[in-house]
């Protein structure tokens, strides 16, 4: 799903990319890319296997939130849009899964990121996860919201045995089983240059931070959906894969400089939490 409006496609290149993969029979990824008066986004919504409904899950999320974002009052700050909008996909989901009996306890994973000139702001529930590519270098945005990855951060897990942990997929939180969705938020600044990917875990499951950044190195957003989509494939795909890709453009306005530098200088993210 696409839509396209407005000048800020000189600014940034868009592009996403859903398999089913090559062993799952049905598609429980959903994804969108589109561009708004005041900004571009991608979201990416995995729903959750085992339950019922998981492909009506991701397909109602992303759908509801990119409607309820769109036809939001504009005067609102982006940020607001989108956690009010999420919130809204989050009721669709609870609401349809409490009055069908088929669809009973789906649920679905989802990650929105709007980008404006300068500045991203990111809605993010689940285990997709949103990556930033600059100047060489790669670094996860958002937490995954696993079991292995809390025990990761509370220092019980290390990063290589969290990925082969039984609990790396058991989410501590999703969209849908709640009335209300516990969705991280934050802001960051963006650069000229600067490649957004946000991505579900058929490909972040098979592929390390070293294979992700090489495949981000691509010159177009659809070739580096397509060349990580490729690289999951050639690892059997056991799962669905889905890849979401922002690249920002030389003329975007310049990152103003952060006292603190670092690698990733300028990079200074903004959390909420509710």
């Amino acid at each position: 799903m696409a839509l396209t409006l407005g000048p800020l496609n000189e600014l940034f290149e868009i592009a996403s990319r859903t398999h089913t993969g090559l062993v799952r029979e049905a598609n429980e990824d959903h994804c969108a890319t589109f561009f708004a008066q005041d900004c571009a986004g991608l979201i990416v919504a995995d729903g959750v296997s085992g339950f019922n409904g998981g492909e009506t899950a991701s397909r109602m999320a992303v759908e509801v939130t990119l409607e309820a974002f769109l036809g939001a009052e504009k005067a609102l700050p982006l940020a607001k849009r989108l956690y009010r909008a999420v919130q809204r996909a989050n009721i669709a989901v609870h609401n349809l899964a409490l009055v069908v009996p088929e669809l009973r306890g789906m649920a679905t994973t989802l990650t929105a990121v709007l980008l404006a000139p300068g500045e991203l702001c990111t809605a993010h529930i689940g285990d997709c996860r949103l990556y930033l590519m600059r100047a060489g270098c790669l670094l996860q945005l958002t937490k995954d919201h696993t079991v292995a990855a809390q025990r990761m951060r509370l220092g019980i897990l290390s990063k290589i045995r969290a990925r082969e942990h039984p609990a790396r997929s058991t989410l501590t939180r999703s969209l849908g089983r709640e009335l209300v969705a516990r969705v991280d938020q934050f802001s960051t600044p963006i650069a000229p240059r600067d490649l957004l990917m946000v991505c579900s875990d058929g490909i972040h499951g098979l592929l390390d931070d070293a294979e992700i950044l090489e495949l981000c190195s691509a010159r177009s957003a659809e070739v580096v959906c397509d060349a990580l989509l490729g690289a999951a494939h050639e690892r059997g795909s056991p799962d669905n894969v889905t890849a979401a890709v922002a690249k920002v453009s030389a003329r975007a306005p310049a990152l103003s400089r952060s006292p603190g530098g670092g690698l990733l200088g300028g990079l200074n993210r903004r959390f909420r939490t509710r």
